[in-house]
């Protein structure tokens, strides 16, 4: 599995500019963007989920293209067999632990029936041990449990590429050190390709993958 993205945009607030100019290429199963806040993390991994469209450049995973400015190519986030994990997690309050992963499973916004549950979200939910919590709502959960729901629903639908960003961000100090390690050691035995973006020079040395520094919209290190 292979990631290739080089994109280019300017935005534009007001009086100020951000230029956003970022190409890289990694086969890693642990990829980590690293910068400071500003540097143009969350933009970059909101061009590869297609949740921003680039002025210039291509976005190409397993050698499938996803964006490409020049060849007009620009397919919707759902089609793109890429996940996204929201730093917030945006859990649906409303739903239950089991609706929550079994969202994305159909096309719609038709909320999963509480009642009827997709073997595949079984299967992630004892994979998460989330069993036990599965009719619970995300209020009812902890902070370590409410994560884990937010991968499980971004895997259910078996995607090419999990985008994490900055998962351990709104963890407590004592939980964000065990969640590291858990996810480590999830990517390892699902052999999942993860990207992550991290401000945390904690994370980047727990995550030990492929990492990438960022500063003001470019690449400073490979």
């Amino acid at each position: 599995m292979s990631v290739d993205v080089s994109v280019r945009k300017v935005l534009r607030a007001d009086d100020r500019v951000f230029e956003l100019d970022v190409a890289f290429a990694s086969a890693h199963r642990r990829i980590v963007l690293f910068g400071h806040s500003g540097a143009g993390k969350s933009l970059t991994l909101r061009a590869m989920a297609g949740l921003l469209a680039p002025d210039e450049g291509h976005v190409r995973v397993d050698g499938r293209t996803l964006f490409d400015a020049t060849a007009r190519v620009n397919l919707a986030a759902r089609d793109r067999g890429v996940a996204y994990v929201f730093q917030d997690y945006a859990l649906f309050p409303h739903l239950t632990v089991a609706q929550n992963i079994g969202f994305g499973l159909d096309r719609g916004w038709f909320n999963p029936r509480r009642r009827m549950r997709d073997e595949r979200v079984g299967r992630w939910l004892d994979t998460f041990e989330l069993a036990a919590v599965a009719d619970s709502y995300p209020s009812r959960i902890s902070g370590g449990q409410r994560q884990r729901v937010a991968l499980a629903r971004a895997l259910v639908a078996e995607p090419r590429l999990v985008l994490l960003d900055e998962p351990f961000a709104a963890l407590d100090p004592a939980l964000r050190g065990r969640m590291r390690s858990e996810l480590r050691a999830l990517q390892a035995r699902l052999d999942l390709q993860m990207l992550v973006i991290t401000h945390d020079p904690a994370d980047v040395e727990a995550l030990d993958g492929h990492t990438i520094e960022l500063r003001d919209g470019r690449v400073l290190k490979m």
